[in-house]
Formats: C-alpha cells, sequence, structure tokens
C-alpha cells in the first residue's frame, strides 16, 4: 500500500507540474521573456524528467553509465533549444 500512495504522490506531482507548464505558456511569459519562459519550462521539464527516471524507470538500480546517457540526453536536448533559440529571436 506504501508504493500505490508514493506512485500516487509522484502522478499528482507530475499533474501540477504539467499544469504548471502550460500556465507559463498561458500567462503570456512567451511574449513578454522567451528566455524567462524556456528557463522556467525547461526547469520544470528537469524536474519531470528526474521522477519519472527515478521513480517510474527505477533509474537508481541501473548502473551508472544509464545515467550519464540519460545526462548526456538533455545536454543535447539544451544545446539544441539554445541553437534553435538564436534562429527565433
Amino acid at each position: 500500500m506504501a508504493r500505490t500512495k508514493l506512485y500516487t504522490g509522484i502522478y499528482v506531482a507530475l499533474f501540477v507540474i504539467a499544469t504548471m507548464q502550460v500556465g507559463v505558456e498561458q500567462i503570456g511569459l512567451l511574449e513578454n521573456s522567451y528566455l524567462l519562459a524556456l528557463g522556467l519550462i525547461t526547469a520544470l521539464s528537469l524536474i519531470k524528467a528526474v521522477m519519472v527516471a527515478g521513480y517510474f524507470q527505477h533509474l537508481v538500480w541501473e548502473p551508472r553509465s544509464v545515467t550519464y546517457v540519460m545526462l548526456l540526453g538533455f545536454v543535447g536536448f539544451l544545446a539544441l533549444t539554445v541553437a534553435a533559440s538564436y534562429s527565433i529571436q
């Protein structure tokens, strides 16, 4: 039963964070400050990714190299996003 409560709590937290991401987009931060909105959405996405990887994909018990592959993917995402932001502005 404790696992069910933990997973339900994580699900609710993921739902709240996803709602916050939509809120960042809806309140107009994208028009006023693109970099602020990008930073907020990226930070919230990172939190969600860590929660999903840590609790639902059981990354804790995987070899450390799998964690490094995940981090490499995130660095790639950041590089592509920064490169794309220069072409948008």
